[in-house]
């Protein structure tokens, strides 16, 4: 019998260089220095897998890199981080692609990016055998690129979810547009949409997020989690909560809500009840945080545990 995987994270896939923070974005023409640049592996399908990884999970990755140096780095990354990597395709079509991330003091990031190979991406060459055997299966990166079909998106959810594992689906807005048409079809087979509240309003044009949640599950997702930065989260499935954020020292945020995805994700393989998923999800969003870079600060399972049992994470009935 082939062994179980825990989680097949689908979509996009980043190589990520990224600077320690500066205080202030340059003028023209000028040179603003940082502590130090790092490359690493960014895109929230990769950064949930290596998170998943981290956290003892068995975890696949589909995706497209280019046959380039950053694609060798990243699928290095992966593998070192022992995330499978068999469904990951290398194209010649295509560079890899990259994003530039600049952290400012006081502020929040600012993003250069190139989808690059992810525009390549296929939820329609991903082999239904394997969904047979795998828990979860996490898309990431919807909508970055309008290059995905819909009917291919709807159609991977649908066989994911009559065969009994549970979709989970992630997006990235890059820009103001029409994107209800393509994830409300989605929704319907969505056990878990978790948006950002930037995100969320980008998609209904609603600023409040619980009302944000509620129009995702009208639209057929059985829960939604919508994340809200530094004013914590609201979820929403036959109850509805409110739900703070842990404390920490901040030093870069990128890829904190991929943590987050993961720690909630991991709730999900363990039948945990939703407020403990939440807290999951905070706990490793909140050690993302705390170091630069996507994946680097993330807990292990054994650290997770200790910061929970040593933080509390303060919930409200909306």
């Amino acid at each position: 019998m082939t062994q179980s995987l825990d989680c097949l994270c689908a979509g996009i896939v980043v190589a990520d260089h990224v600077c320690e923070p500066i205080e202030r974005l340059p003028h023209s023409g000028e040179l603003v220095l940082t502590n130090g640049t790092t490359i690493t592996i960014g895109g929230c399908a990769a950064n949930v897998s290596v998170d998943l990884a981290k956290l003892g999970c068995r975890v696949k990755f589909s995706g497209v890199v280019g046959s380039d140096a950053l694609g060798d780095f990243s699928i290095k990354f992966l593998q070192n981080a022992k995330v499978e990597t068999d469904l990951l395709t290398v194209s010649n079509e295509k560079p890899t692609s990259a994003s530039l991330i600049i952290p400012v003091r006081g502020d929040d990031r600012r993003f250069i990016h190139s989808t690059g190979a992810n525009d390549l991406f296929s939820a329609a060459d991903i082999d239904r055998e394997i969904l047979k055997n795998c828990r979860v299966l996490y898309l990431g990166g919807y909508c970055i690129t309008d290059t995905w079909p819909v009917d291919d998106i709807v159609q991977l959810f649908k066989d994911a979810q009559s065969g009994g594992t549970l979709t989970v689906l992630d997006v990235v807005i890059p820009k103001a547009g029409e994107f209800w048409e393509r994830i409300a079809p989605v929704l319907r087979y969505t056990d878990a949409f978790l948006p950002n509240n930037d995100e969320g309003e980008a998609i209904t044009g609603i600023a409040d997020p619980l009302e944000q949640a509620r129009r995702f599950r009208s639209a057929g997702a059985k829960e939604v989690v919508i994340t809200c930065g530094d004013d914590g989260l609201v979820a929403l499935n036959e109850e509805t909560i409110q739900a703070g954020r842990f404390e920490v020292n901040f030093v870069d945020g990128t890829g904190s809500g991929d943590a987050f995805s993961a720690g909630f994700i991991l709730g999900m393989l363990e039948q945990r009840p939703m407020k403990d998923r939440l807290a999951m999800g905070s706990a490793l969003g909140a050690s993302c945080v705390q170091a630069l870079g996507a994946t680097t600060g993330v807990f292990n399972g054994e650290q997770l545990l200790q910061f929970l049992a040593e933080n509390q994470l303060h919930y409200s009935q909306a």
